[in-house]
């Protein structure tokens, strides 16, 4: 869960820039005025958002049920889900969009699955992750213009680089799955243009862990060659699983009783809006989110109403969510201790006799059927 100085400091981070974003936006917005606006809420619009964002995590435990399954492990769908909602923790407390797959890699491991597969799984997810927000994008960009034209001016700019760094993340991936050898090269040249200007003090260790990751990449350009179905089904996902998030303002629209928006005009806005912030190194995007959100939604929900819907979108999509998965975190954390200790013990009593013995075992063989 939280380890290292790290995410410790994503942590305070987070908390520091939700203390001065909230500071910002809600300056000069009357308590009572907020409270006000929120009294009329439709709460069967916000459980609608609730739902919509238990599918978003739903879809990423499916890709992980099919991958692992696919690669012979016999995982229950609710263990995928809680690596997922592990992940989803992980990665809104740390100043990366990726952030929580080494969470979700250890707990797989913990779980008797190959740290070699856990990172091929995470691999490919994070592979039709990055294709679907760039397919998400650029549909709207390109068939919703009045959605692309409310991105104008600081969003712009900041959809522009969003777009650019997911593009090269992109072209970078498949290169290095597809393309090994020129990759290869690249990355030995910025190593020793590195090691010539001492920036990097240990190159041995930097090459091993380059050949550790392109053998990685490797496995999964094999796994993609061997598997298009599985690969098409995990994008297929993962455009559902980006559908539902974009769709959480949607869902507070309807909330608000408001109407005139199309469904697709509020999600592409969000669409947009994602792919300009996603590749920030601010945990959770806290602070350009909820800006940005303001800044881009001010059109659909008005003046007077854009920073309440902020408040219930975000805390819809990220805050109550972020309990939700601290939550669920621990418990993924106490179940993998627990079975890791019982394994332990099993193997002590392997060659072992005695009464007690056979009782313990009887007692752990009863945990595994489910009936202590």
């Amino acid at each position: 869960m939280i380890q290292g100085k790290k995410n410790w400091l994503g942590l305070l981070l987070m908390v520091v820039l939700m203390g001065v974003t909230g500071t910002v936006l809600l300056k000069g917005q009357p308590v009572s005025l907020l409270a006000a606006s929120m009294k009329h809420l439709k709460p069967q619009f916000l459980v609608l958002g609730l739902l919509m964002m238990l599918g978003f995590v739903g879809c990423e435990a499916l890709c992980s049920y099919q991958i692992l399954g696919r690669l012979g492990h016999k995982v229950s769908y609710g263990h995928c889900l809680g690596y997922s909602f592990v992940g989803f923790y992980v990665s809104s407390i740390t100043p990366s969009a990726t952030g929580g797959q080494p969470a979700q890699i250890y707990y797989m491991s913990k779980d008797r699955i190959p740290a070699a597969h856990g990172a091929l799984n995470m691999m490919l997810i994070a592979s039709c992750y990055q294709v679907a927000t760039l397919l998400w994008g650029g549909g709207i960009w390109f068939f919703v213009p009045a959605v692309r034209d409310q991105m104008d001016g600081g969003l712009g700019l900041l959809l522009l680089y969003g777009a650019g760094m997911m593009v090269v993340l992109t072209v970078g991936m498949v290169m290095v799955m597809f393309l090994p050898g020129p990759t290869r090269h690249i990355c030995e040249g910025v190593l020793s243009l590195l090691t010539r200007t001492r920036i990097l003090r240990n190159p041995e260790t930097a090459r091993e862990k380059l050949e550790h990751q392109l053998s990685e990449y490797a496995r999964g350009a094999d796994c993609v060659k061997h598997n298009p179905g599985l690969v098409l089904r995990v994008l297929v996902l993962c455009l559902i699983q980006l559908g539902l998030v974009f769709s959480v303002p949607w869902a507070v629209y309807l909330a608000f009783g408001l109407s005139g928006s199309s469904w697709i005009q509020i999600a592409g806005v969000q669409a947009l809006l994602t792919l300009a912030v996603c590749n920030l190194p601010l945990p959770g995007a806290v602070g350009a989110a909820e800006g940005g959100f303001v800044s881009a939604f001010v059109s659909i929900f008005g003046e007077g109403m854009v920073t309440p819907a902020m408040l219930v979108s975000r805390g819809i999509s990220f805050y109550t969510f972020l309990l939700v998965s601290f939550v669920v975190a621990i418990a993924v954390h106490l179940r993998t201790s627990r079975e890791s200790r019982e394994r332990a013990l099993e193997e002590m009593m392997a060659n072992q006799t005695g009464t007690r013995v056979k009782a313990v075992r009887k007692y752990l063989s009863a945990r595994a059927e489910g009936e202590v």
